[in-house]
């Protein structure tokens, strides 16, 4: 019977740090009120919660590489939107950011999460900042949660 290990969804004890793009704010907030509300509703003290904020999504992964290289917090959660506009402009965005975390990750072993939305319309992102499609800044965290877990216990 082979080994498995199971990271568990508790947020006890733990420092997070956020990172979030002021652009699209209508957007992020929200992401930011379902990642703090998901800390606090897996055990994880608001007070332990450290938010910064940046520019917009190209700012992100600067910012969450000095966080995660920081050794303060056990995880970076990162909260942004990126809308679809008239040009191709979304897509180097989006493609720079998400390799941009990854690595973070690889490079500091510290689980840093994406929560940046890319959607067509504002629409989209309202539906994924809480409306239809639930909250992605939720997900990112439940993602931080279990991965922060899931390190303690391959670490010993």
């Amino acid at each position: 019977m082979p080994t498995e290990i199971h990271g568990q969804l508790t947020a006890a004890e733990t420092s997070f740090a956020i990172v979030v793009s002021r652009f699209n704010d209508l957007i992020t907030k929200r992401l930011l009120e379902g990642a703090i509300d998901t800390v606090v509703r897996h055990g994880g003290n608001a007070d332990r919660i450290t938010v910064v904020w940046v520019p917009g999504s190209f700012e992100i992964p600067l910012a969450a590489a000095a966080i995660a290289k920081s050794g303060k917090f056990a995880a970076v959660i990162c909260l942004g939107a990126v809308i679809q506009g008239n040009t191709s402009h979304h897509e180097y965005i989006n493609s720079q950011v998400a390799a941009g975390i990854m690595s973070i990750t690889r490079e500091t072993g510290i689980p840093v999460t994406f929560g940046v939305i890319t959607c067509e319309s504002m629409d989209q992102a309202l539906d994924r900042a809480g409306g239809k499609v639930g909250n992605k800044g939720h997900e990112a965290t439940l993602a931080a949660i279990e991965m922060v877990s899931v390190l303690k216990k391959i670490r010993g």
